[in-house]
């Protein structure tokens, strides 16, 4: 009687792998799901299309898990759910967000040239068309580059005593009075320039005034952002400075800093975005002017936000599409000063390679 080994069953990549939804069901999903939405919205009477959009956001997670549930297992569902998730509150994030970017575009490139750039309102009437936006341009450069050069200096300093030397009741309380100035309403820091500077010390507004107040709304985040920097400078770099018997001083300019300056250039570019749009403060302490100034120390000077708001407020057509291009103006600013930020931070990033 012969006996026959059992033979072993061939094993194909496609019994390893369990069954799994296609690459396309996520696209088709949501199709059907904005689909769906628009119907039921439809019949519902609901003419919103932000309602609609958050109706194919629920189809679509539900749909998503279900399907995943009936063919890839409650596991593999779960992990479909929490993509969904991510991917509908991304959204969520970017639409508004590229709306309110097409917005300012479509409406602010009406009258946005370079003779609104070069020329200022002077004695052009809020309610008239015509004007620009040079003498809020410069105003805005200036009181930002005084407000730069007051908070910088002192933001730098303080995180690197904060990190190299503070230790002690000294220590806790600038850190505990960063952290409260962090908080400080733009309001706030303007009457306090206005009580100090104008009212008490008698000096008239100007650009000067308003650099000050927006230096205190700087000055927390560059203290903040350096801060956080040199943290992540590795000790060991120090430890071996020191070693070789160079001075503490010395090494924190030498090889600390250097380590450091690209992320602590973004950090001072990004304080500057931060205030570059500050209304309140220059309200109260730059005033307005539709003349050209280029003397920040004497008299009112203009101001892209506070430019804004005097156009949006006079309420004619031709007011609102210079409030609208202004906006465009300093909207472009600002993600000058962000590209320019990651370059130089990518420039002056440590070297990795070999």
């Amino acid at each position: 009687m012969s006996t026959t080994a059992p033979t072993a069953q061939a094993v194909t990549p496609d019994t390893l792998h369990a069954a799994r939804l296609p690459r396309w069901t996520s696209p088709l999903v949501a199709i059907g799901s904005a689909a769906a939405a628009v119907g039921i919205g439809l019949a519902a009477g609901l003419h919103s299309r932000v309602q609609w959009g958050l109706i194919a956001a629920v189809l679509f997670v539900i749909a998503s898990y279900v399907l995943a549930t009936a063919v890839e297992g409650r596991r593999q569902a779960k992990d479909r759910f929490a993509t969904s998730m991510i991917w509908v509150t991304f959204l969520l994030a970017v639409i508004p967000l590229a709306s309110l970017i097409w917005e300012t575009v479509e409406r602010g490139s009406k009258v946005f040239s370079p003779y609104f750039l070069s020329h200022s309102m002077g004695v052009v009437a809020d309610q008239d068309p015509g004007g620009g936006i040079n003498h809020a341009i410069i105003g805005t450069l200036q009181q930002v580059a005084l407000a730069s050069l007051i908070a910088v200096p002192i933001g730098l300093l303080t995180a690197i005593y904060l990190v190299e030397y503070g230790r002690g009741k000294l220590a806790k309380a600038v850190t505990f009075f960063v952290d409260v100035m962090t908080g400080i309403p733009s309001i706030v820091a303007g009457l306090f320039v206005l009580s100090f500077w104008i009212l008490i010390l008698g000096f008239d507004f100007s650009g000067w005034a308003g650099a000050m107040a927006l230096s205190i709304l700087m000055m927390p985040v560059v203290v903040r952002s350096t801060e956080e920097m040199l943290k992540l400078v590795p000790n060991e770099l120090r430890e071996a400075s020191l070693a070789l018997g160079v001075p503490k001083w010395r090494t924190i300019l030498k090889v600390v800093l250097p380590t450091a300056i690209g992320g602590i250039t973004t950090g001072v570019m990004l304080a500057v975005a931060r205030i570059a749009g500050e209304t309140a403060p220059v309200l109260l302490l730059v005033w307005v002017n539709p003349f050209i100034n280029t003397n920040p120390f004497d008299g009112a000077q203009g101001s892209l936000p506070l430019y804004i708001y005097q156009q949006y407020a006079a309420g004619s057509e031709a007011s609102y599409d210079r409030a609208w291009a202004a906006a465009l103006a300093l909207i472009g600013f600002i993600m000058i000063l962000n590209l320019v930020a990651r370059g130089i931070a990518r420039w002056k990033a440590p070297k990795t390679g070999r």
